[in-house]
């Protein structure tokens, strides 16, 4: 018999709660998927944070999850699809850019981008 965990997505952008079983060693994005309820995601490579959630209770395994820094992992966020369900677990969607500025955006906006040299006609 199978180990599945109960899962459960706050989707804030949607104001949807879903609760699925969950096999353990299964990646929670696809599992909701093939459950009927698609979540949000774009490369389900781990590299970008459009699955981007914050863990409110439980833990996951999203250590290919290269799309988040060490910090933010440490804070509790995670990515739902490249996270397997190692237990019971409870979290809350986030909205891509505000996790993409939180790891990105103390590189950005340091005044403007400096043109590149013209392109050369052909």
């Amino acid at each position: 018999m199978t180990t599945t965990y109960p899962i459960t997505v706050h989707w804030r952008q949607s104001g949807r709660t879903i609760r699925h079983q969950v096999p353990e060693g299964a990646y929670i994005l696809r599992s909701f998927e093939e459950q009927g309820d698609p979540l949000p995601f774009s490369c389900r490579n781990g590299c970008c944070t459009a699955c981007a959630v914050r863990v409110l209770n439980g833990q996951i395994d999203h250590r290919e999850a290269l799309g988040l820094s060490r910090e933010l992992r440490e804070r509790g966020y995670g990515l739902l699809c490249v996270a397997r369900a190692i237990g019971p677990l409870e979290v809350e969607t986030q909205d891509e850019d505000e996790v993409y500025d939180l790891q990105f955006g103390r590189h950005f906006g340091r005044g403007q981008v400096s043109p590149g040299l013209p392109l050369e006609e052909e």
